[in-house]
């Protein structure tokens, strides 16, 4: 996919901006934006300055203009694009018609290797291939997987549960077609980011409620966990960061139809019954609202027998791995993620000797800001 020559010129400004020394970036940051005992790292207070000058908001109505400047922002902020990586479109039956995915394979990947089914962010309203497609090269790339990135039905033309149904389909897909996809049905994992992150999280739970196939591994990604409660982070961060929470509150009117129960654990994995879950990597940032919820779904899986690593990336707001290719601290977080993928469909593979399984929960690259 080749971007316009726009959005090419703006992502090479914002290079230049990011190779500045930090004397300079610091003096365009501003002072340092402290909240909570954290400091938020330069790389992200340039973006959020960026953004809070130019007054751009991608999360308004009408949501088709906020669908196509999410898409182009992610495009500005995501760096050069990862190559070598064969790209194959894939068609998932749905009850809706067919569910659009990508399947992106890093050269030379032998089969079968593990596969990360994954869905985008974008508050379930925004956010598509098209913006995640970086996300998808980098897990592909650097976790040694292939990515199934898949389109699930958004809202408000497709309110919940529709996307949680999609996200389901895909799953159970990715496992019947495993061989076809070049992938090892013992070694599929779900993963998203944000409202991704979500339905990553739902689909595992209910995968182990139906009695079938269930995933290998979770890679959750600063995701929404509790619809029905606010915790200090969403009064924390309510404003003044990459995501707020009136960005949320829009998101959340798309998505949720008047008189759902909000505890309903297709919307709200807190509320679900964790038992029999496979191992999970959760990250939390630091400055986001969502940072709290995260992080009790983390202590509910541990309290409850799972293996889960909690990384808060303390000095991070929401949204950070679409920022991986624009400045060094977003990619250090990025590669923390894949490493645990990549460790993560190790273990469920049996690759590791007896005993190395508790590095998914004790092991940190020295460069992280994790809790």
């Amino acid at each position: 996919m080749t971007a316009p020559f726009r959005i090419r010129a703006q992502a090479a400004a914002v290079r230049v901006l990011y190779a500045l020394p930090k004397p300079v970036r610091q003096l365009l940051a501003g002072p340092p934006l402290r909240i909570d005992g954290q400091e938020l790292a330069l790389d992200a207070q340039l973006i959020t300055r960026l953004k809070n000058l130019t007054g751009s908001e991608v999360f308004a109505d009408p949501v088709c203009k906020s669908r196509a400047r999410y898409d182009d922002l992610a495009l500005v902020i995501s760096g050069k694009s990862i190559q070598p990586i064969a790209i194959r479109e894939v068609v998932i039956p749905a009850e809706h018609g067919h569910i659009p995915s990508t399947l992106y394979t890093p050269a030379s990947l032998p089969e079968p290797s593990g596969l990360l089914v994954y869905y985008h962010g974008g508050g379930f309203s925004v956010g598509s291939r098209i913006s995640h497609e970086p996300v998808a090269r980098y897990f592909a790339t650097h976790a040694g997987v292939r990515v199934l990135s898949v389109e699930y039905l958004r809202a408000p033309e497709n309110p919940f549960p529709a996307a949680v149904e999609d996200a389901i389909a895909a799953f159970e897909y990715a496992h019947r077609h495993a061989t076809d996809l070049g992938a090892d049905p013992d070694r599929i994992a779900v993963g998203g980011d944000s409202a991704g992150g979500n339905l990553a999280a739902v689909t595992a739970q209910q995968a182990v409620r139906r009695g079938g196939a269930v995933p290998a591994f979770q890679l959750l990604m600063y995701p929404p966990t509790d619809i029905s409660a606010r915790r200090p982070s969403r009064e924390l961060f309510s404003e003044g960061v990459t995501f707020t929470d009136q960005n949320f509150q829009w998101a959340l009117a798309n998505y949720v139809p008047p008189g759902t129960d909000l505890t309903d654990p297709r919307l709200s994995p807190l509320h679900g019954d964790v038992t029999g879950l496979p191992p999970a990597y959760i990250a939390s940032a630091g400055f986001d609202p969502l940072r709290d919820e995260g992080e009790a779904y983390a202590d509910k899986l541990r309290a409850g027998g799972i293996p889960v690593a909690l990384s808060r990336q303390a000095d991070l707001p929401h949204g950070y791995l679409n920022m991986v290719g624009i400045g060094r601290r977003f990619s250090e977080a990025a590669a923390e993620a894949a490493g645990a993928l990549r460790l993560g469909l190790a273990v469920a593979a049996g690759r590791l000797p007896r005993g190395d399984e508790d590095e998914i929960t004790c092991r940190r690259p020295a460069f992280t800001s994790a809790t």
